[in-house]
């Protein structure tokens, strides 16, 4: 099986019996730096130029200064009279070398933000090496969803979860699609088609951190495209004052006749304010309709006047992956400029709305209607291209999803990219490990076909659970498209189904125990919508009832889980369930953790071995927590 960082093409074709999905996903060049050392010398080479840009700003202060200084002084003399008066042309050249220097260190400041977010994403991607990722403040926790069917237990959402480790999104679509892939299995088809475009990304990353500096220096907070997209999409905003529109372009050039006209003495001077009362009437029948334009305009742009850098970054980007081309094939208008010339227009006349800001708009608009020409222009923009903006931006938010899975490929060269079975259900794992710990201990699982699952027993803390969860985090990333914690890893499309931490809920009047029953009956059903094509995760199921009620439930519940076709895994401290691999035709396996003594304390392995557990510990985990408890059974000293 391939590392996440293979140099070599990953065949995934028919083998015999045809249980694998056939597809070729595109080799990555085998980089030598490891990922720390990339990380370490990005922030370097980041902070060196913050270092000089911070020079470079402090230079032109002190020019703009003297430039300011020069302007006042040499105005003050010649007001004064010590200079004779051509030196207002030298004070007014000191303003305009002040202007100059006012844009160029303009461009200085925004360079030294971009240096500043290179820092924080090289110092991001350090601290998901480090183990410092838990203090991302980007949890994913609105995503969560107490019914969803594996998300809760799988840590896929929440403080330390698989969204906290690999988001690096920009914007807020993109965020909800990689959620979105995290949240439900993907076909075979599609999670070939994510590895090889992840794997592609993978090394790419000056693109993938260009890509996410151009997209937070264009807003201070993430960007929501939606109500950008939602403005776009609307329907006509001045069909009410269209007629407006013809008299916005002839009454100005009429008025500025009668007022040249009236200036040289061919008509009286006052014939100009027939004009000018005219043009003031249309101001006013059109004011309600534009503010109404202006304000939804402006609710929906949000910074996406400044995205033309960002999609043309992508739009030159030479890829080599079908996917990736077919998504920025998508970001060219159908027979027309790419869209970042689109954006440009965009935000060229966007501009021109701006002006109402200024302190003339009023006596501007009165004079040549201003915001009548300006926004029948946007919407004119957006008549042309409005149906199509849905479509660039999720492009751009499947572009960032998969930049996210390439970071993961690129942050963890141990993962390996899994294998897609078209016949299922089936999880095949060798040095499996949880893809949330630093150092896991690798264990091999198999579930090689329906109907087959795992019984898993054990002392207390010895890993049960956290093999469960590694088994249940390692599909969701598979299924999502992205690389998983083992060695090798083969499996089908299938649906996660869990059963791990059943909340009671006074609010609701709902038990603990009914909480667990509940939650098994979706689990049930789910699995039976899936036809079987599921991965059931159950751990010590029915806590909530009496030993001899709790063992006949917990068998019939396994069993008509496996009679619906699904494979899974089930760890319980009730031994008496092992004999359900004994019965005739059955594919369950007995499986256990173990602990043993060293020096009067559990020393524990975490490896999981055949057969039931043969030692427990509960009341070795009492005493030493301080609690005196005597074990009848155990034989007098």
């Amino acid at each position: 099986m391939l590392s996440a960082r293979t140099g070599s093409a990953l065949s995934a074709c028919p083998r015999t019996g045809g249980r694998t999905a056939c597809a070729t996903i595109v080799p990555v060049p085998t980089e030598a730096q490891s990922p720390h050392r990339t990380y370490t010398d990005r922030r370097a080479a980041a902070q060196a130029d913050l270092t000089e840009l911070d020079r470079v700003s402090a230079r032109y202060a002190n020019l703009r200064t003297v430039a300011f200084v020069t302007a006042l002084v040499i105005a003050a003399l010649t007001l004064m009279g010590r200079l004779p008066k051509p030196w207002w042309w030298a004070a007014a050249g000191a303003l305009a070398v002040y202007g100059v220097l006012a844009v160029l260190h303009h461009q200085v400041f925004l360079k030294e933000q971009r240096a500043r977010l290179f820092v924080l994403l090289n110092e991001r991607g350090l601290a998901r090496l480090e183990g410092g990722w838990h203090a991302f403040t980007e949890t994913g926790e609105r995503f969560l969803s107490p019914n969803h069917l594996y998300a809760t237990d799988l840590d896929v959402f929440g403080q330390g979860s698989l969204f906290q480790l690999i988001n690096e999104t920009a914007t807020r679509a993109g965020e909800e699609r990689l959620a979105a892939w995290l949240s439900a299995p993907a076909t075979a088809e599609t999670v070939v088609t994510r590895q090889g475009a992840a794997q592609e990304l993978a090394p790419r990353v000056d693109f993938r951190q260009d890509l996410c500096v151009d997209a937070r220096v264009v807003a201070k907070d993430k960007a929501d495209p939606a109500l950008f997209i939602q403005w776009a999409e609307a329907g006509p905003s001045l069909d009410a004052i269209r007629w407006a529109r013809p008299l916005a372009i002839v009454l100005p050039l009429v008025t500025l006749t009668l007022f040249i006209l009236g200036t040289v003495g061919v008509i009286p001077d006052s014939v100009v304010w027939v004009g000018l009362l005219a043009q003031l009437g249309i101001a006013v029948a059109t004011r309600r309709t534009l503010r109404q334009m202006d304000e939804a305009v402006e609710r929906g742009e949000r910074g996406f006047v400044r995205y033309a850098s960002l999609f043309e970054r992508v739009e030159k980007q030479p890829f080599e992956h079908p996917r990736l081309k077919q998504l920025q094939s998508g970001l060219r208008a159908q027979g027309g400029p790419p869209v970042s010339v689109l954006f440009q227009r965009f935000s060229r006349l966007y501009s021109l709305i701006e002006f109402k800001r200024h302190q003339f708009h009023p006596l501007v608009h009165w004079l040549t209607l201003w915001d009548i020409h300006a926004l029948f222009a946007l919407e004119s923009w957006r008549a042309a291209h409005g149906r199509d903006v849905r479509q660039w931006f999720e492009g751009l938010a499947e572009l960032e999803a998969l930049c996210c899975l390439g970071g993961l490929a690129h942050d963890r060269p141990d993962f390996t990219w899994p294998q897609l079975q078209a016949q299922g259900p089936s999880v095949e794992a060798t040095a499996l490990g949880h893809p949330l710990l630093d150092a896991p201990v690798p264990n091999d699982v198999s579930l090689p076909g329906p109907r087959h699952a795992l019984l898993i027993t054990g002392s207390n803390m010895s890993g049960k659970t956290t093999l469960m969860r590694a088994l249940g985090a390692n599909v969701v990333l598979a299924l999502a498209g992205a690389p998983v914690s083992a060695a090798s890893f083969r499996l089908s499309p299938v649906q996660v189904l869990t059963s791990m931490r059943v909340k009671d809920s006074l609010e609701r009047g709902v038990s603990y125990f009914h909480a667990e029953v509940l939650r098994l009956k979706m689990v049930l059903d789910a699995a039976a919508a899936a036809k079987g094509q599921a991965l059931f995760l159950l751990d010590e199921i029915l806590l909530g009832t009496n030993t001899r009620e709790r063992q006949i439930a917990s068998r019939e519940v396994l069993r008509l889980l496996l009679a619906s076709g699904a494979c899974g895994a089930v760890t319980t401290h009730d031994l008496s369930l092992a004999v359900l691999a004994d019965e005739p035709g059955s594919h369950v396996v007995n499986v256990h953790f173990r602990d043993h003594l060293e020096d009067g304390k559990m020393v524990f392995d975490y490896r999981l071995r055949q057969g039931v557990v043969d030692t427990t510990n509960a009341l070795r985990v009492l005493r030493l927590a301080g609690v005196p408890v005597n074990d009848p059974d155990a034989p007098a000293s």
